[in-house]
């Protein structure tokens, strides 16, 4: 009888251990301010989301002095008490290629803004996450820069890290980060053809292999929102936020090409916005199918599984375009 027992603790004990715990969602928020809509806060409550990632501010040159200069911090006009938040600052590339930048210094600041924002709105971090896009020419100055941050903070850090940073990370090097997160978008060129910038798989398809060779631990980030990209004569000249297909559907200014363009049959003015005769909007997006095409293809190239899966961005107009449960779907696939 003893025996029995054993052999049964024996099998769940095996069990439990070949059970995969699925990745937690979080969300991405980057606006500047800090204000959550009842359908954003439902989109929370639903996901059980406990970690939210907010851009607390950019890091940008001067145009006056050349020397970094922060812009527009978050203003917070609600109470995050209960969730862990993860304070998000976008470095620019080009203040990462300013010679002789004083790195410790630079450090210095961004640690008394981070903790001069949290302190003022009650809020403790335990991580602070750097986003930035460093280049080559620009990789010496970055990691020194988060060596000096992390030894400053005394928090946890985790940084940014794009396809070609994985692809190449012999080259581009590898952060002293205590993890890092992919951000699987904004793949190809923006540009006047049919691709999809945002997300193209055949793209993505060049450096999936290389994800099981990546030593740092990685998080997902994916993506939720979409763009019009703005035409006129073969020329990209601007992104055009939160405008919805069916918004232009209804519009008898536009007239739907196929799938992907929109023409614009009379000049006029959409939200604040000129369009001239015959400029062109190619709208960009990723369906819930996508989605979780781009979680099965991680999946399938993991070298360690996920934590955390972010969703780019926690935004009304994003989360109205996808059907309820599609962030539990998309963790399901890990």
């Amino acid at each position: 009888m003893k025996k029995n027992f054993f052999l049964v603790l024996l099998f769940l004990l095996l069990v439990s251990c070949n059970e995969k715990a699925k990745p937690v969602v979080s969300f991405y928020y980057w606006k500047t301010i800090f204000k959550l809509s009842e359908t954003e806060k439902k989109a929370i409550h639903e996901n059980n989301v406990r970690k939210i990632y907010i851009r607390y501010f950019d890091i940008d040159l001067n145009p006056n002095d050349e020397n970094p200069i922060p812009l527009t911090p978050v203003r917070f006009q609600e109470k995050m008490n209960d969730f862990d938040i993860v304070p998000v600052v976008y470095v620019k590339n080009k203040v990462m290629l300013k010679q002789n930048i004083n790195l410790e210094d630079l450090a210095q600041k961004t640690i008394k803004l981070v903790n001069e924002i949290s302190l003022k709105n009650k809020i403790y971090n335990k991580e602070i996450q750097i986003d930035c896009d460093w280049t080559l020419s620009s990789k010496d100055n970055y990691l020194n820069f988060i060596e000096v941050l992390k030894k400053l903070s005394q928090k946890k850090l985790s940084v940014t890290i794009r396809l070609h940073q994985v692809k190449y990370f012999r080259k581009t090097k590898i952060p002293n980060a205590d993890s890092g997160v992919l951000m699987y978008y904004n793949m190809g060129k923006i540009a006047p053809d049919s691709l999809n910038s945002i997300y193209d798989r055949k793209v993505a398809e060049r450096y999936l292999k290389s994800l099981k060779r990546y030593p740092l631990h990685l998080n997902f980030a994916l993506p939720i929102y979409s763009w019009a990209v703005h035409i006129r004569n073969q020329k990209v000249i601007g992104l055009r936020s939160k405008l919805h297909v069916s918004s232009l559907k209804e519009d008898e200014n536009f007239e739907q090409m196929n799938s992907v363009f929109f023409k614009v049959k009379h000049s006029n003015y959409k939200n604040g916005v000129f369009y001239e005769e015959n400029d062109l909007l190619k709208t960009e997006s990723v369906s819930s199918e996508d989605l979780k095409e781009m979680a099965q293809d991680l999946q399938d190239n993991l070298a360690q599984p996920p934590n955390e899966i972010i969703f780019y961005d926690l935004d009304e107009f994003n989360i109205k375009n996808y059907e309820k449960n599609i962030f539990k779907q998309v963790v399901s696939c890990f």
